[in-house]
């Protein structure tokens, strides 16, 4: 299958390729400098601009750009970076799909359980309404810059991807130091649910909706058993062999995370129900699993 890649260079992109590399597909990656290699592209996503021929006949698209959610303080000019770096290449894509004579069939665009904001007990899944705050106005957002490819009559699925957890990871990169010194523990209440999925569901998935012709829409990309905060702590501890009794206040996380700190409080108990009702076999269903394979314990 010929795949043309957006964001191929980040954490998710880097680990998919690695895979359907290895699995034999003709991968065409979309950059923003200079091509250095012979499978890059150079495209202009912040111009929203790209050459819709790049695209004729390859059978699928896949767009992970965004800058990092936690990588900075939200000031206003990075909460404008956060908008336009998914919104921007988003619609680049879906018009090009749209004006390609020979168009992709598919096109997998990433997105997050932002969506839902901070929805506390709720069990969620894909059909249920989106949340308030900036995550989840975002990804409104970030998921209707789409439109055109669907209207062109691309499969567009919605990648909600939750928590990563994986070998270096941005959220295990952060609490790692801390719990490895025996000073972790829950965050504010610790009540709030977190839908973590492991690195390696996260890319064996995308790569199953590939191939799953019958599914569009929005997909959580999440474990099959959430947990909450304080439950993710004592995890961590147990698999690190570190106690993990001192809560972090939420004032603390404020001080420390900006604005952010409210978006890392919020409760997603976000449940993958396409990827079940279609039959994904999870390689690592229960948080335990994921963290041993993550830090390879």
């Amino acid at each position: 299958m010929r795949i043309v890649v957006a964001g191929s260079s980040g954490y998710i992109g880097t680990a998919l390729l690695h895979r359907l590399n290895a699995a034999g597909h003709q991968i065409v990656r979309l950059v923003r400098s200079a091509p250095e290699q012979p499978d890059e592209v150079r495209w202009y996503p912040d111009q929203q601009r790209l050459d819709p021929g790049v695209l004729d006949g390859a059978q699928a698209v896949i767009n992970l750009a965004g800058a990092g959610v936690g990588d900075q303080r939200w000031t206003p000019e990075y909460r404008a970076l956060l908008r336009s770096s998914r919104i921007d290449p988003t619609t680049a894509l879906a018009h090009g799909i749209a004006a390609a004579s020979d168009p992709p069939r598919v096109l997998l665009n990433a997105s997050a359980v932002g969506f839902y904001g901070d929805a506390g007990d709720t069990e969620l899944n894909e059909a249920s309404p989106p949340g308030q705050g900036f995550l989840a106005d975002l990804c409104q957002a970030w998921e209707q810059a789409t439109q055109p490819a669907r209207d062109a009559g691309a499969r567009v699925v919605q990648l909600r991807t939750g928590l990563l957890l994986g070998p270096h990871s941005g959220l295990l990169k952060r609490l790692l130091p801390i719990f490895e010194l025996g000073l972790g523990g829950r965050l504010g209440s610790g009540r709030q649910w977190m839908p973590w999925i492991s690195l390696a569901d996260e890319v064996a998935a995308i790569e199953f909706l590939l191939g799953t012709d019958d599914l569009s829409g929005p997909v959580n990309l999440t474990g099959p058993a959430p947990v909450r905060n304080a439950e993710f702590a004592r995890t961590l501890g147990l698999v690190l062999h570190r106690p993990a009794l001192l809560p972090v206040p939420a004032a603390v996380l404020r001080l420390v995370l900006g604005e952010f700190a409210g978006e890392s409080l919020a409760s997603q108990r976000a449940m993958p129900a396409a990827l079940a009702t279609a039959g994904y076999p999870f390689q690592h269903d229960n948080l335990a699993a994921a963290l041993g394979w993550a830090l390879a314990r």
